[in-house]
């Protein structure tokens, strides 16, 4: 095992690998900007190290500073978390040729699945179903305009690098096509650095349904489980489950094998998920393949009583994975609360938290790097907490979830709690009658 490690992140990821860290009895660095000084990963990590100012480009996505204060502090090892440089093969295979080892899967492999284009060739041709679409990246309108007849109206056209929404566009009918196009590369250009695009069918009011996996370094795959993760705006999620209420025992049976056989192809080492939409027939398509741990990983955690981030160590420190197969048991919800205002289009609201009040009770979690008198930045994702319910059924889980948000108090900035308090008294939402444009005629009523 590591015998110290360096976080590449901030916020609750990386007070949770902190964590783990203690556990093992690893020594932990947190790298800080200047607008984290005061944040809690600071606080409890046993060393840090500030890197810039609060810019994320000039701090958490600068790869030479965070090289420099693994190798000033003696790191022999770095766990990215989520987002930042988390799925950036350059970063991985600096780390590598620094002897530091990067606690995820290989840069070939980052590269591989991080190109979506390659990553939909790839999957086909490993017997994973795909959207019907364009072979590789599309440069022309008129190339476009020749698969989209293919494949039929509607489609869309996404970033070849894109996440989060960005890069993407839906067309509906053959007039739409030249500025979505446009639209679709310029923002990929402007997101990513990279405007390549590709076309695909669009798959209408699918479930967004993703599958757990982990390899290991003997060749070894399992899959977790799947998530539901549905309730989402403009392409980013709000709320997620495991299982999934639209997913029966044959369809997980299709979807694990799917996602196991599709890591195999790439010889898939360390933590990873697939993304798939489900239709209204129960068919299933690959969407893209993430990398690294999700944001959402605690609902997988809470239904097969496996901690992922620990898993993730194991894997990177040459341990096998478990032979015997996981089952999920029970019910997990989660909430993304997020320093945002539900009642304004989801703005920020960043400021100085003035009162906070933590839920509790069996079942109930909360992953936060949050406390009475932080002030969020404006700097950075407006993700908060996370909480997290566990039930032996869904509307156990739902009314664990509801009680929960009732509990949860934070003042002094706007947050998505009363949107989540809502949605869980929601009558659609409760017999897991939704899809992915459940928000589209979701009329949130702020509280007086």
């Amino acid at each position: 095992m590591f015998k110290k490690v360096l976080i590449a992140n901030r916020g609750e990821i990386a007070l949770r690998i902190i964590r783990v860290c203690k556990q093992f009895g690893i020594k932990t660095v947190a790298v800080y900007s200047k607008a984290d000084r005061d944040s809690l990963p600071v606080r409890f990590a046993d060393e840090a190290v500030c890197i810039g100012p609060p810019p994320s480009r000039e701090s958490y996505l600068k790869i030479p500073r965070i090289i420099a204060a693994a190798e000033i502090t003696n790191a022999d090892a770095i766990h990215p978390g989520y987002g930042f440089l988390a799925e950036n093969a350059g970063f991985a295979e600096i780390c590598t040729s620094s002897g530091i080892k990067f606690i995820g899967p290989t840069a070939e492999m980052i590269k591989t699945m991080g190109d979506k284009a390659l990553a939909k060739e790839t999957m086909k041709k490993a017997g994973v179903p795909v959207v019907p679409g364009s072979e590789g990246v599309i440069r022309s309108v008129g190339e476009a305009a020749e698969i989209v007849r293919a494949v039929g109206y509607p489609a869309i056209i996404k970033a070849v690098a894109g996440g989060g929404g960005r890069g993407m566009r839906i067309v509906r009918e053959e007039g739409e096509l030249e500025v979505a196009f446009q639209t679709a590369q310029h923002e990929a250009g402007q997101g990513f650095n990279n405007p390549d695009v590709y076309v695909e069918k669009y798959i209408e009011n699918p479930r967004h349904v993703e599958v757990q996996v982990f390899g290991d370094q003997f060749g070894n795959v399992i899959h977790l489980g799947e998530r539901d993760c549905s309730v989402q705006r403009r392409h980013q999620k709000l709320i997620e489950e495991s299982p999934s209420p639209v997913v029966d025992d044959e369809l997980r049976e299709k979807m694990g094998e799917a996602a196991v056989r599709g890591c195999r192809a790439v010889q898939y080492e360390n933590a990873g998920t697939f993304e798939f939409l489900v239709d209204k027939n129960k068919n299933f398509y690959f969407m893209e393949m993430n990398t690294r741990i999700q944001v959402e990983h605690p609902v997988t955690e809470q239904v097969t009583g496996h901690d992922l981030i620990k898993l993730q160590f194991r894997v990177a420190a040459g341990e096998r994975l478990p032979r015997r197969k996981i089952v999920q048991r029970g019910h997990a919800i989660e909430c993304r609360i997020n320093a945002e205002d539900p009642a304004n289009g989801f703005r920020p609201s960043p400021g100085r938290i003035t009162d906070f009040h933590m839920p509790g009770g069996f079942g109930v979690r909360v992953d936060t790097h949050s406390y009475a008198g932080y002030v969020v930045p404006s700097f950075y994702d407006s993700l908060i907490a996370k909480l997290i319910v566990y039930a032996q059924t869904r509307d156990g889980a739902i009314n664990k979830m509801a009680s929960a948000l009732e509990e949860f108090t934070i003042e002094g900035i706007k947050t998505t709690i009363p949107f989540h308090r809502q949605v869980m008294r929601d009558e659609r939402f409760r017999a897991a009658n939704f899809d992915t444009s459940f928000l589209d005629s979701f009329e949130f009523n702020p509280p007086d």
